[in-house]
């Protein structure tokens, strides 16, 4: 059983997407989404924004490994698919390397067929700041 971190559990985004966290471990991280009609482009396939998002989330859970607060650097994506509304989407997120302060992550974004939708790298920055002073953010 994945035991799921307060930062997860106030991320009211991460609600209005509907993500589903899996695994959620240090250096580590599983989510998913089912993609909704008003998650669609003029295109009617799954807006590039919401599968950033969905792979940010997971990298966001995997970079935050102890009780410092640790935010994105930057990160780019690459889109290799699109998909479509009623489809699931699954971002796992790993560790490359972390030194000092900063790490680098890789996420891998599938579809419910296991192929590959987008690849994310982001890059992190731990702040001197705690999860329990942000808590009443």
């Amino acid at each position: 059983m994945t035991v799921i971190r307060p930062m997860i559990r106030k991320d009211r985004a991460a609600a209005a997407l509907g993500l589903q966290v899996a695994v959620d471990e240090p250096g580590r991280a599983v989510v998913s989404m089912r993609v909704r009609g008003d998650m669609l482009n003029g295109f009617a396939i799954t807006h590039g924004g919401l599968v950033f998002a969905l792979a940010d989330t997971a990298f966001a859970i995997a970079c935050n490994e102890d009780e410092h607060v640790t935010v994105a650097a930057g990160a780019d994506i690459t889109f290799l698919k699109s998909t479509r509304a009623g489809q699931t989407l699954t971002a796992t997120a790993v560790r490359r390397v972390v030194s000092g302060r900063t790490g680098l992550y890789d996420v891998t974004v599938t579809d419910e067929t296991g192929d590959v939708v987008a690849e994310f790298r982001g890059r992190s920055l731990t702040t001197n700041r705690t999860f329990e002073e942000d808590a009443g953010d």
